[in-house]
C-alpha cells in the first residue's frame, strides 16, 4: 500500500471511530446525572471533517452527454429485377465508390428480351418510312400513316424498358462507403426489391445529443466536441457541432445537437457508445472549490467553511455586548454572572455556513464567483453531519 493511500485510509479511520464514539455517549443509559454528562460530552465532542481550500486555477464549462455513432449517411441495395445471382464482386469491410459493380445477376433472359425488343424496334422503323413515302404520293391516309408512327414510338419505349432492365443486373453502389452487410450468395435466387448489401458512409461519423433546454444559448455550430470510446481506452477524439436544432420537444425538454467526428485512423465504427464533452467557455484565473463541497437546498447555493472557534466566539461575544447595551443595570449584571457560570473554551475550529454564487464547472471543480476568498477552507467530506456553528476536527482532504 502507497504512503498517500495509508493516510488517506488513516483520517477514513479516525472518521469512523470519531462518530463510533458519539453515538456510543448519546446511546448510554443511567441517571439524569450520566445522561446530561453524556449530552455535554457529546456537545464538546468535535466532528472529523474533511477540508480542503479554495484555490485558483484554469477552468471550463462544458457540458458532457453520452450518445451512440452512426453513419452520416447509409443506403441499402436492393435488387430492381428478378434473377439469380452468379457473380459477386465485394465483401463486407470493403470500401466502394459510388457507381462501383457490387454483384452481377443472371442476365440471360433480359438480353433475350431486348434484342427482340430491337428487332421490332427496326421493322416498325422500316414500316414508317415506308409509310411516309406513301403518305407523300397520297397512296395512304393520315389515319393509317398516324397508327404505324404511334406503333414505333411505343416500341421505342418498350426497347428502352428492355434495356433498363438488362441494365438492372449489374449491381451497382449507390454511394461511397463501408459494405457493413451482405445479405445474399452467388446462387441465390434474387426477388424484386429483395436487399443485397448495405452499406455505410463513415466520413462523417456522427453523434446525436439530447441536451437540455437551458444549454440552449450555450451550445453553438462549430464548437470543438471531445469524445472518448470504451473500446479505445487510449484515445481521445476531437470534433464538432455540425447543427443545433432550433425546436425544443415540448415533452422532453430537449433539443437535438448533431456533432460529426473525421477519424483518419478509421478506429472509430458506427454503433460506438461515446461519451461527448463540449467546452464552450474558459476562465484563466477563477477561484475554486471541489464540488463535493457544494449545498444545494432550498433554492440557495452554500459551502461549510472552515472558522476558527475563537474568531466565532469574538463575534459572539461582540454581538452578545451590542445586546446587552440597551438593557436595565440589573439585567446586564444578571446576564454577566450567567455567561461567567455557562462559559466554555471555544473549540479550535467550527462550521459555518456561507452562502456563495457559483459560475463555470467541470465534473470535479466548480468556480466561486462570490461568499468565499482565496485560502478559505471548505468541508468536502462529512458535511452531512455538521450545522451552522457545529465544533469541527479538521483533516486535509485532497484537492
Amino acid at each position: 500500500m502507497s504512503r498517500s493511500s495509508a493516510n488517506v485510509a488513516n483520517r477514513r479511520l479516525r472518521l469512523a471511530l470519531s462518530f463510533l464514539l458519539i453515538v456510543l455517549l448519546a446511546a448510554c443509559g443511567g441517571t439524569d446525572a450520566d445522561k446530561k454528562k453524556a449530552d455535554e460530552a457529546k456537545a464538546d465532542t468535535a466532528v472529523p471533517v474533511e477540508a480542503v481550500a479554495a484555490t485558483r486555477r484554469e477552468i471550463s464549462a462544458s457540458y458532457t452527454g453520452v450518445a451512440t455513432l452512426e453513419a452520416d449517411s447509409e443506403a441499402q441495395v436492393a435488387a430492381k429485377i428478378n434473377g439469380a445471382l452468379v457473380k459477386l464482386f465485394v465483401e463486407e469491410g470493403d470500401e466502394v465508390k459510388a457507381g462501383q459493380v457490387l454483384a452481377k445477376l443472371d442476365d440471360e433472359n433480359p438480353r433475350l428480351n431486348l434484342a427482340k425488343a430491337e428487332a421490332t424496334l427496326r421493322k416498325l422503323e422500316n414500316d414508317f418510312r415506308r409509310s411516309n413515302e406513301m403518305f407523300g404520293r397520297k397512296l395512304l391516309s393520315v389515319e393509317q400513316n398516324d397508327k404505324i408512327r404511334f406503333d414505333l414510338e411505343t416500341q421505342r419505349a418498350t426497347y428502352d424498358l428492355a434495356r433498363l432492365e438488362l441494365s438492372y443486373t449489374t449491381i451497382t453502389a449507390p454511394i461511397s462507403g463501408v459494405i457493413s452487410r451482405r445479405m445474399v450468395k452467388v446462387g441465390n435466387y434474387i426477388q424484386l426489391n429483395q436487399a443485397l448489401f448495405q452499406i455505410d458512409n463513415f466520413d462523417p461519423l456522427l453523434a446525436v445529443l439530447n441536451v437540455p433546454e437551458r444549454e440552449l444559448h450555450t451550445l453553438q455550430p462549430g464548437q470543438v466536441v471531445g469524445m472518448r470510446v470504451d473500446s479505445i481506452a487510449d484515445a481521445r477524439f476531437e470534433g464538432r457541432i455540425q447543427r443545433v436544432s432550433p425546436v425544443v420537444d415540448a415533452q422532453t425538454g430537449t433539443f437535438r445537437v448533431t456533432c460529426e467526428f473525421r477519424d483518419a485512423s478509421k478506429r472509430l465504427k458506427s454503433g460506438m457508445f461515446g461519451r461527448l464533452d463540449i467546452a464552450y467557455g474558459k476562465h484563466e484565473d477563477a477561484l475554486t472549490i471541489p464540488r463535493a463541497a457544494l449545498i444545494e437546498e432550498d433554492g440557495e447555493t452554500a459551502v461549510f467553511l472552515v472558522v476558527a472557534g475563537s474568531e466565532v466566539a469574538a463575534q459572539d461575544a461582540r454581538d452578545k455586548a451590542k445586546a446587552d447595551a440597551a438593557k436595565p443595570a440589573d439585567a446586564k449584571a444578571a446576564a454577566s454572572e450567567s455567561d461567567a457560570k455557562d462559559a466554555k473554551p471555544a473549540p479550535a475550529w467550527v462550521a459555518q455556513r456561507r452562502l456563495v454564487r457559483i459560475g463555470y464547472g467541470d465534473p470535479a471543480h466548480i468556480e466561486i464567483l462570490d461568499g468565499l476568498a482565496n485560502g478559505d477552507r471548505v468541508i468536502t467530506v462529512g458535511r452531512s453531519a455538521v450545522r451552522d456553528g457545529t465544533a469541527i476536527q479538521v483533516l486535509e482532504g485532497v484537492q
